[in-house]
This record gives structure tokens, sequence and C-alpha cells, in this order.
């Protein structure tokens, strides 16, 4: 049997984008972050009001009841969605609570 990693080796293995990389990518400037350490951000009040009348994007909500020991897999579909939609050519976030 392959030797399986645990969820928190896989986390420490990954290998995350500073901040201002994943704004850039978004078309959001660094100016318009509020940094939290180099992977986190909120994003500025004025920004989101610059965006008033453009289209609006979708929103994917994925959700679950009756989780299982081993949960229901929310996490996981929602990365999956997330890295399809970019593999399409879709500028894709996804937001894990």
């Amino acid at each position: 049997m392959a030797d399986v990693k645990s969820d928190i080796e896989i986390a420490r293995a990954a290998k995350k984008l500073p901040i201002a990389a994943v704004g850039e990518k978004l078309g959001i400037s660094v100016d318009d972050l509020i940094p939290y350490g180099h992977d986190k951000a909120k994003i500025g009040a004025d920004f989101i009001a610059s965006l008033d009348g453009r289209r609006d994007g979708k929103l994917i909500l994925v959700t679950a009841i009756n989780p299982t020991p081993a949960g229901e897999g929310k996490t996981t579909t929602t990365v999956g969605l997330g890295d399809g939609l970019n593999r399409i050519g879709k500028k894709a976030v996804i937001c894990v609570r």
C-alpha cells in the first residue's frame, strides 16, 4: 500500500503564492489589499465599490448535511471545482470557512 500523507502533511507541503500575486491574477491591485501576513488579505471597500455597475460573477455554494466521521467532502469538491474552472480559463476563487 502506498504511503498516504495526512492532511497536515499535505497542507505543510503546499506552496502558497504571496497574496499580492494572487491579487494580481484576479486584477486586484496591491493597494486594494489589506494584508494579514504574506498569504491572506481582505479586499478594501473602495475596490469593492469600484466594481459597481459591472456584470455580476457567479457563486457556487457547496454545502452538505449529515456529516460522517470522515466529513462530507465539501472542501475536496470546492477545491476541485476551483481547479477545474481555472483550468478551462475561468477566473475562479474559492473561500473555505
